[in-house]
């Protein structure tokens, strides 16, 4: 009965595997996003106030590093949890794949997201005459409480890695 129960556990593993499809489904639509942006910026660049087009652009990044996160946790959550991903030896391979463990991944992620609500906090900036002071004090302590929980989660990390 055990040996059932282990092998059912194990098997078990391969439910992530529709997610991790369903972020490149995330991905795709991400993708087709970003590229309405670029296409709404573009025929009015010559028009568009340098702020705005900052603001423009810096959505285009967010959206860059947001894609970046959907591919390190879909390959590397993969790899890590359902199965190691056979890519040939004549086949482009990305140079973290197979070597980022779970708490890797988590601190990537972590750091990630602290990139990305920097991005969101320089855009608040640059619309700092729009905002009310208590919505800006709030962007920034949600921002620094991301930062905190990266720095807090790396830290962790490390006193685990030093202890073994």
């Amino acid at each position: 009965m055990e040996v059932f129960f282990e092998r059912l556990m194990y098997a078990a593993r391969w439910l992530l595997a529709p997610i991790y499809i369903g972020l490149s489904a995330a991905l795709l639509a991400l993708a087709i996003k970003f590229f309405q942006e670029v296409f709404h910026i573009l025929p009015h660049v010559l028009e568009l106030a340098e702020a705005d087009l900052i603001l423009g652009i810096l959505s285009l990044i967010d959206m860059g590093l947001v894609g970046g996160l959907i591919v390190t946790v879909m390959f590397s959550g993969y790899e890590n949890f359902v199965s190691a991903l056979n890519i040939g030896e004549h086949t482009e391979k990305l140079e973290w794949l197979g070597k980022m463990d779970a708490g890797s991944l988590k601190n990537k992620v972590a750091a990630s997201i602290v990139a990305i609500s920097s991005i969101h906090l320089l855009r608040v900036f640059m619309e700092l005459q729009t905002i009310p002071d208590s919505k800006l004090l709030w962007y920034v302590v949600i921002h620094l409480t991301f930062v905190l929980s990266a720095v807090v989660m790396a830290k962790i990390d490390l006193m685990h890695k030093e202890a073994h």
